[in-house]
C-alpha cells in the first residue's frame, strides 16, 4: 500500500529559506509514513510567488496537477501570503482598511474555491486536506498582525470532512530572529520544522 501526498502553494510549499531536503514538504512526508507505517510518495507543485487567484487558476485547469490532487490521499496547501504582503508593501506599511478588506475577501473566495475544485475532483474517495495558517512576517506592524489573524480565523472552517488548519502563527509570534531565513520572510530549517510540527499535530484522521 503506498499512500500519495499532493503539496500545492508558494514558496513555502517549494520551501524557500531552507537548504533541499529540510522545508516543511519533506518533513511532514516522513512524519506521515511514521504514522501511517507505509511508504508515502510525494509530488511537490510549489511556486515561488505564487498568489491564491493563481493557485485557483492551477487547481481549476492545469491537468497535470488536477491528476495529482485527483489521485492524492494527503494534501497540504500554502497559499494568502503573498496576496496579503503585496498589498501590505505596495502601500509602503500602511495599507488602507478599505484595500485590505478587499483584498481579503477576495483571498477567502479564490480558497473556497479551491476547496470546492478539490472537493469535485476526489468525489468520493477518502482524503485528508490540511492548510497552513499565516506567520507574521512585518511583527513590528500592529495592522500586519490583525489581517494575518483574521485570515487565519478564516482558514480554520474553510474546509469540510477531514479537513483541518495547521495555525503557526503563535509558534512564530516573538521568536522570528530564530525561526526566520535572512530575508525575514521565509523561515528557515528550523521555521519549517515549526510548520511540519503543526502539520502532524492535526493528526491523521482517516488514515490511522
Amino acid at each position: 500500500m503506498v499512500y500519495r501526498y499532493a503539496a500545492v502553494g508558494d514558496s513555502l510549499t517549494v520551501g524557500t529559506g531552507a537548504l533541499l531536503g529540510t522545508g516543511f514538504v519533506p518533513l511532514y512526508r516522513r512524519m506521515a509514513e511514521i504514522n501511517v507505517r507505509t511508504f508515502v510518495s510525494m509530488d511537490n507543485m510549489g511556486v515561488n510567488g505564487l498568489t491564491s487567484g493563481e493557485l485557483l487558476q492551477m487547481v481549476s485547469s492545469h491537468s497535470r496537477v488536477r491528476q495529482s490532487l485527483r489521485e492524492a490521499d494527503i494534501i497540504t496547501i500554502s497559499i494568502g501570503g503573498n496576496d496579503l504582503i503585496r498589498t501590505f508593501r505596495a502601500s509602503n506599511g500602511v495599507p488602507g482598511t478599505s484595500k485590505m478588506t478587499q483584498v481579503l475577501g477576495e483571498t477567502r473566495n479564490h480558497v473556497s474555491q479551491i476547496m470546492k475544485q478539490i472537493r469535485q475532483l476526489k468525489g468520493n474517495s477518502v482524503y485528508m486536506v490540511r492548510t497552513i495558517g499565516l506567520y507574521n512576517p512585518f511583527p513590528q506592524a500592529p495592522e500586519a498582525a490583525y489581517w494575518v489573524q483574521q485570515y487565519n480565523s478564516f482558514l480554520d472552517g474553510a474546509g469540510s470532512r477531514y479537513y483541518a488548519c495547521a495555525q503557526v502563527y503563535d509558534r512564530f509570534l516573538g521568536h522570528e530572529r530564530e525561526l526566520l531565513f535572512w530575508d525575514r520572510v521565509h523561515p528557515n530549517a528550523r521555521g519549517y520544522r515549526v510548520i511540519a510540527d503543526q502539520l502532524n499535530r492535526t493528526g491523521y484522521t482517516p488514515f490511522s
